[in-house]
């Protein structure tokens, strides 16, 4: 997976995971939401991507 992230995605989930730390020290409910929505986030444009490339006939 880390391969295909490329240098820039592991920057941009590590700045991720350090701000959801960061919020977790003052406030863990409100981390643990942002967490959720970042997840669904995740999950809706997995699902978006994969349509998009079965349309095109490439999964």
């Amino acid at each position: 997976m880390l391969d295909k992230l490329g240098t820039k995605g592991i920057v941009g989930v590590v700045c991720l995971l350090a701000g959801i730390t960061l919020v977790a020290v003052q406030a863990p409910i409100v981390a643990a939401g942002i967490a959720l929505v970042v997840a669904g986030m995740g999950l809706v444009a997995g699902g978006l991507a994969e349509n998009v490339m079965k349309m095109f006939g490439m999964a």
